[in-house]
């Protein structure tokens, strides 16, 4: 069965104007991280939207949980962006879809080279296949579970809610 990657957007797949100095989107750059990371799993990648998750809506994430909801794949990773994370694995953990679910994003964008977005994209693919149903956040190297995780703006990491 193959692994279906959801694209929301996020810092993950921003891009920097050198002219006027502002982040924006294009296309994701998942195909190349894949490739660099000699991905050879049976993937299949959907955008669903390309925004920052500070302007996600609950239209928007209800449309990532349609989509998680009428896919055929049983395991899917969903980049996101980091501030709003959590927000949208809590209504897609409340759905308990019979699904493995896991939602992953980067601090830096991908396109800087120092990114940790090639990192996260590889133990998000790893937990997808390894964990039970249910919804997960793998951040740095850990996978959270939905109703126990928060982004500590303070450290620039993920955390969990209760230790």
């Amino acid at each position: 069965m193959a692994v279906k990657i959801l694209i929301t957007g996020g810092t993950f797949d921003k891009e920097y104007d050198e002219i006027n100095g502002k982040l924006y989107f294009n296309d994701t750059h998942l195909p190349e991280i894949l490739h660099l990371g000699r991905c050879d799993l049976n993937v299949s990648i959907s955008t669903l939207m390309m925004i920052d998750s500070l302007e996600m809506t609950d239209a928007d994430r209800e449309l990532i949980l349609n989509e998680c909801r009428k896919c055929a794949e049983e395991q899917l990773v969903i980049t996101h962006g980091t501030d709003t994370m959590e927000v949208t694995a809590r209504i897609l953990g409340q759905a308990l879809l019979p699904k493995t679910i896991v939602l992953t994003g980067a601090m830096i964008p991908y396109k800087f080279g120092s990114s940790d977005g090639l990192f996260n994209m590889g133990t998000a693919l790893g937990f997808v296949q390894s964990l039970p149903h249910g919804v997960y956040v793998a951040m740095n190297g850990k996978c959270f579970v939905w109703d126990n995780v928060r982004k500590n703006r303070i450290k620039g990491t993920f955390e969990e809610l209760n230790p």
